[in-house]
């Protein structure tokens, strides 16, 4: 079935409100249950949700025009389906007669994917009373040990653990999809790589530089100091690349007990505090959140509700936000590095004020629009590049190594758990592992250090074991405690 997959908006009423969904068309017209799916049940989902549902469907669809003469039941169909996204679909002689040619798919994919196939097969199941793709089915012993299993493991680690409804969960465990998915390889994650702490100066006043100017006298002509503070609040505010471009012009102020240093707060860009500029018909600022600020004053909408194609994107992962205005305030460290950013903003406030800004959002281009995120992490590949140093992930070189080098530096500097942990707005102490596991490079010295020990005739040291949660497997004490058991001999 030849398909093709549009962005629409969908009109539900006659107030001229819509909602913008992918939508699939085919040789029969709109896919109709997809849109009805989308517009009843994807409130509150991401534009990459959806984006990811519709993918889901026009894969299936390519591969039931390619293959359903082969099958009698919608579940068989669904296993070869399944299959096909691990393996692909060519041969080893690179042949595919059914005219796919995909190339197979990482395992996390593929479970998105199915998970989402599968929800969307059972509403069509249930609103239209045909086979399901991906049926229920009484669950093995091994798999509802394996399904309690996970969910404790989720249990223990939520805030909401006091909520939960163990009969509702026995109920959810002793089922299973009829179709199985492989286990997700276990990784180990090593240690990230960040930006090289001895070349951010030479980034943000070297790299940064408008061409042409950069042996102006003025700091402001010579440098460009927008991308400058969108990097500082990455390398020294520990913000992920899509945060800074919900920062509104009104977000940044001095800070109360260090007034030459900059208090940045980046608020949810839907449910945070609209800033009291915009009045009511009383003259009085309208309490509002965000969302209805950026509608009901600039006729915008969070950028984290745009499709990730759109220039006005910018992601939001949920960050644990502060309740009284919800947002994320941002921790500097070193803290020279705030005063740093408030004298730089100043200038930058200056420049902007020359440009026409319909909008609130506080990065803008030379035109005053919204500067885009793909725009920023072109100018930051091509500023790596002027202090000689290749702009890659895996080298700690793309923008994504500026958290991860606030996430080592304030590890390195001996914060506690629950410090990084308000620092990087986490919600679990465990996200913050990463930033602390040491790498291949750092583990490779301490062996070889301890070898050298071994070699002098000197003991190695016997192991500290509080804190790597042994306390709930050995109640005895044997190996943490004020004396422990086991000893070396």
């Amino acid at each position: 079935m030849a398909h093709v997959t549009v962005r629409a908006r969908v009109f539900r009423d006659s107030h001229g409100l819509y909602a913008e969904i992918p939508v699939i068309l085919t040789e029969h017209g709109v896919l109709t249950p997809l849109v009805d799916y989308m517009l009843k049940n994807a409130h509150g989902k991401s534009p990459s949700w959806k984006q990811k549902l519709a993918q889901a469907v026009g894969l299936l669809l390519d591969y039931m025009s390619a293959n359903q003469q082969h099958f009698s039941r919608p579940e068989d169909l669904f296993e070869a389906f399944v299959a096909r996204l691990y393996t692909g679909t060519a041969d080893g002689d690179g042949r595919d007669p059914g005219q796919l040619y995909w190339m197979g798919m990482n395992t996390p994919l593929i479970r998105q994917l199915t998970y989402q196939l599968s929800e969307f097969s059972d509403w069509m199941a249930k609103q239209q009373q045909t086979q399901p793709l991906n049926p229920w089915r009484d669950a093995t012993r091994s798999e509802e040990q394996l399904a309690w299993a996970a969910w404790e493991k989720r249990r223990n680690h939520s805030i909401f653990s006091h909520t939960v409804d163990y009969d509702v969960a026995a109920l959810q465990k002793k089922r299973a999809r009829q179709t199985l998915l492989k286990k997700t390889p276990v990784v180990d994650r090593g240690a990230v790589k960040h930006f090289p702490e001895n070349r951010i100066e030479d980034l943000l006043f070297k790299g940064f530089i408008v061409p042409g100017k950069q042996n102006s006298p003025r700091l402001e002509e010579r440098l460009n100091l927008r991308d400058i503070l969108i990097t500082m609040l990455m390398n020294f505010g520990g913000l992920r690349v899509s945060e800074p471009f919900h920062l509104f012009v009104h977000d940044v102020l001095p800070d109360p007990l260090h007034s030459e240093r900059a208090y940045v707060r980046i608020f949810h860009p839907e449910e945070g505090l609209a800033p009291p500029d915009w009045l009511d018909a009383r003259g009085k600022p309208n309490k509002c959140n965000r969302a209805a600020y950026l509608k009901g004053k600039h006729g915008l909408a969070p950028r984290n509700l745009y499709y990730p194609t759109a220039g006005m994107h910018a992601g939001w992962k949920g960050n644990v936000v502060e309740a009284e205005g919800k947002f994320m305030p941002v921790f500097w460290c070193p803290t020279w590095s705030g005063e740093l950013f408030m004298k730089l903003w100043v200038f930058y406030m200056a420049q902007r004020s020359r440009l026409r800004c319909d909008h609130p959002f506080a990065f803008v281009t030379e035109t005053g629009k919204p500067y885009a995120i793909n725009d920023f992490m072109g100018q930051h590949s091509r500023a790596v590049e002027r202090i000689g140093l290749i702009p890659a992930k895996m080298l700690g070189t793309s923008v994504h190594g500026h958290r991860h080098g606030y996430g080592q530096r304030i590890t390195d500097c001996g914060l506690d758990p629950l410090a990084r942990k308000k620092a990087l707005h986490h919600k679990s102490l465990e996200s913050q592992v990463v930033y602390t596991e040491p790498d291949i490079e750092k583990v490779n010295r301490m062996i070889e250090a301890a070898t050298r020990r071994i070699e002098s005739g000197t003991p190695l040291p016997r192991p500290d074991f509080a804190g790597y949660g042994f306390e709930d497997i050995d109640p005895l004490g044997l190996l943490t405690g004020p004396n422990p058991r086991l000893r070396r001999s």
